[in-house]
């Protein structure tokens, strides 16, 4: 399959699930388009808080989507240390650190984009420490552990990234809190630079999913002269 039919591909599932989890009831109708809002983001927080691996992690890191809040959120009063990516990127230093000795406010708010911006240090991998869990916001996901986002492509650039970093390792547990009506059972092509996730985790359910998969880290001939260009972090490497 080739590159423009692998992007149709993924696009069209996004656009089924968007549809079926709205439609469903899984979530509010503004979450078409975007990283699912679903209802139950506290119930699937409570579900991973209850796992092992969870409860074994010092460092959590995770996107910056509404959907994911509960889970950044338990984190930060679980006394984990939390990444939280800066949206789009848009830094050197793409991630915050949220630290929860020192937040500045309630985990609510600091767990928050504009909280986060307002308390968090901003680092560059360089500076990070190695990573327990990552959590990634998808839109669909089915039970081999292949994901896909809502196609700009962030979470796949900071986990190559955090591995070519050596923070995201053989141990890190990559997680997928989604709505049920997210699991799908369509077959999600893959390509070099897509990772897969160990767990998906809904607000019922704990999935373990065994076809691990993940880049050895930035592909570059997969990214445009654009995103390139756009990403500070990106552009620094590739002209060094």
């Amino acid at each position: 399959m080739c590159v423009n039919d692998i992007d149709q591909a993924k696009q069209e599932l996004r656009e089924k699930v968007w549809r079926r989890l709205i439609d469903g009831g899984g979530a509010p109708a503004d979450s078409y388009g975007k990283i699912p809002g679903f209802y139950g983001t506290e119930d699937t927080a409570e579900m991973l808080a209850g796992q092992d691996f969870w409860q074994r992690a010092t460092t959590v890191k995770a996107n910056p989507d509404w959907a994911q809040l509960a889970v950044r959120v338990r984190a930060l009063k679980d006394g984990k240390r939390v990444y939280m990516a800066v949206p789009r990127m848009a830094s050197l230093e793409p991630f915050y650190l949220l630290d929860p000795r020192n937040l500045g406010l309630p985990p609510e708010e600091a767990a928050e984009k504009k909280g986060a911006a307002q308390v968090a240090r901003r680092l560059a991998p360089e500076s990070m420490e190695p990573i327990d869990v990552v959590v990634c916001g998808s839109v669909a996901v089915n039970r081999s552990g292949a994901r896909i986002g809502k196609g700009a492509g962030y979470s796949d650039l900071e986990v190559a990234l955090l591995i070519e970093a050596g923070l995201v390792t053989d141990q890190t547990v990559i997680v997928a809190p989604v709505h049920q009506l997210q699991v799908v059972e369509d077959d999600i092509p893959e390509t070099e630079h897509d990772f897969s996730v160990d767990y998906i985790v809904t607000p019922d359910a704990v999935i373990p999913c065994p076809n691990r998969r993940r880049p050895s880290g930035l592909v570059w001939n997969d990214l445009t002269a654009e995103k390139i260009a756009a990403i500070p972090v990106l552009a620094a490497r590739y002209q060094a």
